[in-house]
Formats: structure tokens, sequence, C-alpha cells
């Protein structure tokens, strides 16, 4: 068995190859038992189709109801819990990278990443307020969501 990533947007799906049983290649195969070939079929893991992607329009609100308590750890909430968290606090996602999310703040501008082992944030120096160059913040997934939230809002 092997993956393989399927990059359509908006979500990016994988997509499982299932090797199925012998099949006949023609009519004489059956009766001979040469020529067999084996058919492989493509097993969709997820939907790759936007009307059934759980973040979009309204959807992501209905996550927002399943997120742990707020003095839990990070890596107990889910990923879709993570994404509705972000929108309810004004990040939207970026169309280019979609492990990236935006919020642009009326005193400061920030690119937050989800990465494997850390949360990193950057506020931009090319956002209002005064930075002389970019400040990067990165924390771990074992913080509470609510030492997370007042970090990341606290600024630069």
């Amino acid at each position: 068995m092997s993956l393989s990533i399927a990059t359509s947007p908006p979500l990016a799906c994988l997509r499982r190859l299932k090797t199925s049983s012998l099949v006949p290649v023609d009519q004489k195969s059956w009766v001979t038992g040469l020529n067999w070939r084996r058919e492989r079929k493509v097993t969709p893991l997820c939907s790759a189709s936007p009307s059934q992607a759980p973040m979009e329009a309204e959807g992501w609100k209905e996550w927002l109801n399943k997120l742990p308590d707020k003095t839990e750890p990070m890596y107990l909430h889910s990923l879709p819990c993570i994404e509705a968290w972000l929108r309810s606090l004004g990040f939207y996602q970026s169309r280019e990278d979609l492990s990236a999310w935006i919020i642009e703040n009326p005193n400061w501008h920030a690119r937050l990443y989800l990465d494997f082992t850390d949360i990193y944030i950057r506020y931009l120096k090319s956002g209002p307020g005064n930075l002389e160059k970019d400040v990067e913040r990165k924390f771990s997934y074992a913080l509470s969501r609510e030492d997370i939230e007042n970090a990341i809002l606290g600024g630069p």
C-alpha cells in the first residue's frame, strides 16, 4: 500500500491505493489463466470537495462547541477545533499556505503557523505599530489554549 497526496484546494486529501484481486486482460484469459493483471482502485480517505470541507461557510462554528476546556493543553484539541478557535479570534487562513493563519489587528499584523511540534506567530514590521523587525514567538502544544490565546492577543 502506498500513499500519495492530492493537493486540490481548499483541502489537501490523502488517497490510498488499494490493490484488488487479479482480473483478466481479455476473454481468452478467463479460459487459459494467462494474461492476468492486478487492478488498482483509488479510495479517497477524505473529500476534496469544497462543499464538504468542515471549515467552509459557517460550518466552523459547530467546532467551537466541541472545543475542550480552555485550560486543557493544545495537543488535546483536534485540528478542526484549533482552526475554528483561530477563526473566532479573527484569524483567516492563507490561500497560498494552508498551515498559515493571518490576523490584522488595528495595532499589529501577524502570521501564525501550525507546525508539527509548535505554534509559531510572527508579528510583522510591515503592519501598523513601530516594530523595527519581525518578532517571532513559538508555543508548545503542551500549553493551554488560554495561555496561548493571551500570549498571541497580547501582541509583540
